[in-house]
C-alpha cells in the first residue's frame, strides 16, 4: 500500500482501522458505550486542549489499543501507517500476557523512558480514564477502587511531566476532582 501523506485521509484512515478492530468491544460503563468512543476521545484530547498537530501522533492515539486489545499485530500496523505509528502504540501497549499489578508497575516504571510522541498518547490516555470514571464508571467499582486508579494514574504521569503543560493542567484539574471520593 503506498503511504498516505495527507493528514485528513490518513487520519480517517486509522479512525476506520480502529473502529473495525474494536467493533464488538464496549466500555465498562454502565451503559456499556461503544470502545471506539474511548480512542477517539484521546485523539479529540489532544488536538483540541492539548494542541497537538502531529499527524503520526493523532494516528497513534486513535490505535493506541488495537495491539493490546485486538488481534492487530506490530508487524499489521507497521504495514498500514508506518514504522512512526507502530512504534508509538507499541510503547503504549501493555502485554496482556502479564499480571494486573505487573502490567501497572511497568506503566509507572516506563513512563519517563518513553518517547515524547508515547508520553502524549498515555497523557491523553489518563486523562480520558479519569474523565470517564468520574462521568460514567464502570457499574461493579467502588469509591476505593476509582481512587486507587486516580492515585495509579498519577504515579503514571509524574515520569510524563514536561511533555505537554496544557494536557498535564487537565489531568491535574481531574485528579482534583476524586478529593470527593477520599472521604
Amino acid at each position: 500500500m503506498e503511504p498516505v501523506t495527507d493528514p485528513i485521509p490518513k487520519i480517517l484512515r486509522a479512525a476506520t482501522f480502529a473502529a473495525e478492530k474494536h467493533t464488538k468491544q464496549r466500555r465498562k460503563d454502565e451503559d456499556a458505550s461503544p470502545y471506539i468512543n474511548h480512542p477517539l476521545a484521546l485523539a479529540s484530547v489532544l488536538a483540541n486542549e492539548g494542541g497537538v498537530t502531529d499527524v503520526d501522533v493523532l494516528c497513534a492515539a486513535l490505535l493506541h489499543d488495537t495491539i493490546e486489545d485486538t488481534k492487530t499485530t506490530f508487524a499489521e500496523l507497521q504495514c498500514e501507517f508506518g514504522d512512526r505509528i507502530a512504534r508509538i502504540v507499541f510503547e503504549v501497549t501493555d502485554d496482556k500476557s502479564l499480571s494486573k499489578e505487573e502490567r501497572k508497575r511497568l506503566q509507572v516504571e516506563r513512563a519517563a523512558q518513553a518517547s515524547a510522541d508515547a508520553k502524549l498518547v498515555k497523557l491523553a490516555d489518563k486523562i480520558c480514564n479519569l474523565r470517564d470514571l468520574l462521568a460514567r464508571p464502570p457499574a461493579d467499582w467502588s469509591d476505593t477502587r476509582k481512587r486507587e486508579y486516580f492515585e495509579w494514574a498519577a504515579r503514571v504521569i509524574a515520569g510524563v511531566r514536561g511533555t505537554n503543560a496544557r494536557l498535564e493542567a487537565v489531568f491535574d484539574e481531574l485528579r482534583a476532582q476524586s478529593t470527593p471520593m477520599a472521604s
